[in-house]
């Protein structure tokens, strides 16, 4: 088993990069993303589409573990809020589903103004992820939405995370999908160990490093 502190790619990329995190399932992508967060910063916007906000509160919390990464918001478009559910106007905001891409964006929009009225904290973004967009929307859209939020993240200078399931799409698709970001995290498993390696655009690529 590899060890937490393990040094992760992202870590060599400058403050401010965004990248997308593109495997199959059970390959280890949720999680490395919230470890991506978690190591760049101090407080977080987690946008969901796959899980409950009670959920991702709690996965990353255990990410964080010790570290000053405790402050943390989400945009939950699960639409699976339980009556025990706990939220706060401030930390939590819902949107009805996936498919509102305009509900989405405004109710990111909210907490990064909270966030940006101290720019200096490190701050990281995941969008958990980007695979259910495209059930309700062609690429082109998906695309425009994720430039725009990308251009959002990238601005006061955030790390960006985002997480797309590879067997979903066809190349097509997740090539249009990686041209927002500034690198691609790929990952897979061999022989039940989780490996991932780092490349940009071009397709540059460091060797697969087991996480």
């Amino acid at each position: 088993m590899v060890d937490d502190a393990a040094p992760i790619p992202l870590d060599a990329l400058p403050r401010g990069s965004s990248v997308l995190v593109s495997g199959p399932p059970m390959t280890g992508k949720y999680g490395l993303m919230l470890r991506l967060l978690a190591r760049r910063s101090e407080r977080a916007i987690v946008i969901s589409t796959d899980d409950p906000a009670e959920a991702i509160r709690r996965d990353y919390a255990a990410a964080a573990g010790d570290g000053p990464a405790s402050n943390l918001a989400i945009v939950d478009c699960t639409a699976s809020r339980r009556a025990d559910d706990a939220d706060d106007a401030d930390a939590v905001k819902r949107v009805s589903s996936p498919e509102n891409l305009t509900g989405i964006g405004v109710k990111f929009t909210e907490l990064a103004e909270r966030f940006l009225t101290d720019p200096s904290i490190p701050t990281g973004v995941g969008f958990h992820s980007l695979s259910p967009l495209l059930m309700y929307w062609d690429v082109a859209r998906v695309y425009k939405f994720v430039r725009v939020l990308v251009g959002q993240i990238s601005r006061p200078g955030w790390t960006g995370v985002g997480v797309v399931n590879s067997a979903m799409h066809d190349e097509r698709t997740l090539h249009t999908l990686y041209d927002p970001f500034d690198a691609i995290v790929d990952t897979r498993e061999v022989d039940g160990e989780r490996e991932l390696r780092l490349r940009d655009r071009r397709s540059t690529a460091i060797d697969w490093t087991p996480f």
